[in-house]
């Protein structure tokens, strides 16, 4: 399985646009070679280089939907995403595009194959979904893009 974005590549830097600098939408993602008895996918988005300081669990949850049918290739303007959106440490159910508060951070993009649907509640946390997720992963691959403010921000 493999994610990819037409925005950025692996390690490279998100643009702008898909910041809270931009228009904080979601950046355009690909989805190829799924497993054939995929029955639904989990796209989660966090950022591990927060300080302790700010955030002691050191982990900032941006995107998090579940319930994503298997048939999904790709996600962008024209195909936005379809599933049950979970909880981000803003407390939303959406998209919160990167915005750290000092320094360049990494923010990993998680895709989970599974077996079978989660029977989760809309607004579910990470937690929740990661702990639902624990024997049902058929395949998983991330993509990994970073992001520094511009200075004066």
């Amino acid at each position: 399985m493999k994610l990819t974005s037409s925005a950025f590549e692996e390690g490279s830097v998100i643009p702008s646009l898909y910041t809270c600098e931009g228009k904080n939408k979601a950046p355009p993602l690909a989805i190829a070679n799924s497993p054939s008895n995929t029955k639904s996918l989990v796209l989660i988005m966090d950022d591990p280089d927060v300080p302790a300081s700010i955030r002691p669990e050191k982990m900032y949850d941006h995107w998090v939907v579940f319930n994503i049918p298997p048939t999904t290739h790709r996600i962008d303007d024209q195909h936005p995403i379809q599933g049950i959106y979970g909880k981000s440490t803003s407390g939303k159910n959406q998209y919160i595009g990167p915005c750290p508060p000092f320094g360049e951070h990494r923010y990993f993009f998680k895709l989970y194959a599974l077996s079978q649907t989660l029977n989760l509640p809309e607004g579910s946390s990470k937690q929740a979904v990661e702990a639902a997720i624990d024997g049902i992963v058929l395949a998983k691959c991330s993509l990994m893009g970073r992001y520094e403010k511009n200075k004066g921000y």
